[in-house]
This record gives C-alpha cells, structure tokens and sequence, in this order.
C-alpha cells in the first residue's frame, strides 16, 4: 500500500502531513507516508485544492482535516 500527502509545500499542508503519519502508526500499518510538495502533481490528479490524502494513487481526501480519527476512518476504508 502506498500513502501519500500531496501539497504546496505550505504550513497547512505540512500539518495534514503530521496528521496523516500519526493516523498511519496508530493503525500500526508500518507504512511510511511519503510528502510530495509539487502542485504539478495535484494538477495531473485534476485537483485544484490541497492538502490531498492519495492511497494507491487514488485521492482519498482533498483539503485539510485536523482530526486523526477522521484520517484514520478514511484509511480504513480505503485498505
């Protein structure tokens, strides 16, 4: 499986990043979630927002989500 954090490289984006890796260990997946800054990649996605969760290069969240509960629901249904 492969998680991804798309973003502009901003604080926000950052953030999600921080999230997503702490929704990550809590499921002890053992996955590292890579943080990709490029917005060239956002637009090869057809996606004009950030941050964006992508598992299996698929976008599973688009815009922030501070909650690591909500994260980890998203995760989980996207396993």
């Amino acid at each position: 499986m492969k998680i991804q954090v798309l973003g502009s490289g901003c604080p926000t984006c950052k953030k999600f990043h921080e999230v997503v890796k702490k929704a990550v260990e809590e499921l002890n997946l053992g996955i590292e979630v890579e943080y990709i800054p490029e917005v060239q990649k956002l637009i090869e996605l057809g996606l004009m927002s950030s941050p964006v969760l992508v598992m299996n290069d698929k976008p599973v969240i688009v815009g922030f989500v501070g909650e690591v509960e909500k994260v980890k629901e998203k995760i989980k249904e996207n396993i």
